[in-house]
């Protein structure tokens, strides 16, 4: 069985953790980000609520400080993941209306699989998205939402 990290926009977390519990349901070991991080005040906040504090903080024009700092530890704790499992499970489900979305730090994070040599699976087809090429050029496995294909 293979120790997965799962990847995809934290906008999918609910999907991560459905899917997390059907892989380890078929043996497998699977990390996710945390459901929880520590918000403005330090008191812990859903990973839902911390993603829509980003999302609005940008059009507020308030001090983003803390939320940059927190994202930069998410991300590195994130490719911590990443570089002591054998593979990745990238979550590449419909968002702004661009089937199989792969977003920025997605992207990044699965730059940071195929340097390691993981193997990186898709669930969904490639997207046609800008970073279309160079995922391609990763050699992706495509599952088509089917996870016993993963191994």
């Amino acid at each position: 069985m293979a120790n997965i990290t799962i990847c995809g926009s934290i906008a999918f977390f609910k999907e991560m953790q459905k899917t997390k519990e059907q892989l380890e349901s078929m043996g497998h070991t699977v990390k996710i980000p945390p459901s929880q991080v520590k918000g403005k005040d330090g008191n812990l906040i859903s990973v839902a609520e911390f993603y829509q504090i980003r999302k609005s903080s940008e059009a507020q024009g308030e001090n983003t400080d803390w939320i940059w700092q927190l994202k930069t530890e998410a991300m590195r704790a994130h490719f911590e993941k990443i570089v002591s499992s054998d593979t990745i499970l990238v979550l590449n489900i419909e968002k702004n209306n661009i089937n199989g979305y792969v977003g920025s730090n997605t992207f990044l994070e699965a730059g940071l699989a195929f340097h390691l040599n993981k193997k990186i699976y898709l669930l969904n087809q490639i997207p046609e998205q800008q970073c279309r090429e160079e995922i391609l050029g990763m050699h992706p496995i495509v599952i088509n939402g089917d996870l016993s294909k993963i191994n």
